[in-house]
């Protein structure tokens, strides 16, 4: 007996909706969210979004710097950049502050000539600023200067409607039950959930089906096996 034929998965990309309607509220992010909308009576024009990988900062910054007009710049990309040209914007945000590395001198420039110039100032981070390993004293003290809002891990209604935005993202029709059956198995955290619907994608693509509970039931089987 021959098994079905296997289409192959193409690896294209699948980039999330970061509009305000496709925010999900919850508890874990309820502060970070109220936050963002009371732009722009921010104290001293600047806020630090922390939180784990996937629980939504880059999404509440997304809308934050849609409405403020801000430039977004990566970190890791302020070794290259020229701070006194960033600062012209009337609104930054800073992503993944906490991998700073060789640009810890850019950002402190950055932040003093935003504050200079009145523009606000967002920054999303895995953590606050002390366990970031900074060398420069000047850069730490001018961080504490942004008030610190956390988002924390989603709870299982969260993690259910997660999942189904995720499977939405990717034009996937997906049972309820399914999803529920997902949501009480991945670990509680939208890493976790962005990781499952990727491999489910590729294995419905592969299979030429629908994501169904057995399929989703033979990835945790096969996880578990890895572990």
């Amino acid at each position: 007996m021959t098994s079905a034929p296997r289409q192959l998965p193409l690896d294209l990309p699948h980039a999330p909706s970061y509009a305000r309607e496709d925010f999900l509220a919850a508890p874990s992010n309820s502060a970070a969210l109220r936050a963002i909308d009371a732009w722009p009576d921010w104290a001293g024009r600047m806020l630090l979004l922390v939180g784990p990988p996937g629980s939504g900062k880059s999404h509440l910054g997304a809308i934050w710097a849609r409405a403020a007009e801000a430039v977004t710049i990566e970190a890791a990309s302020l070794v290259e950049a020229e701070p006194a040209e960033l600062a012209r914007a009337r609104a930054i945000l800073i992503e993944n502050v906490e991998r700073i590395g060789a640009g810890e001198a850019n950002l402190f420039h950055l932040i003093n000539l935003a504050r200079e110039g009145g523009a606000y100032f967002l920054m999303t981070a895995h953590g606050a600023p002390d366990g970031w390993a900074l060398e420069k004293p000047d850069l730490r003290s001018r961080l504490r200067l942004a008030p610190i809002v956390t988002l924390g891990e989603p709870d299982a209604e969260l993690a259910r409607a997660v999942l189904f935005k995720l499977f939405s993202d990717r034009q996937l029709a997906v049972d309820p039950a399914v999803i529920a059956y997902i949501g009480l198995r991945i670990d509680r955290s939208l890493g976790a959930a962005r990781a499952i619907v990727e491999a489910l994608d590729r294995e419905a693509l592969a299979r030429g089906k629908a994501v169904t509970r057995s399929m989703a039931a033979s990835m945790f089987k096969d996880i578990e096996g890895e572990g």
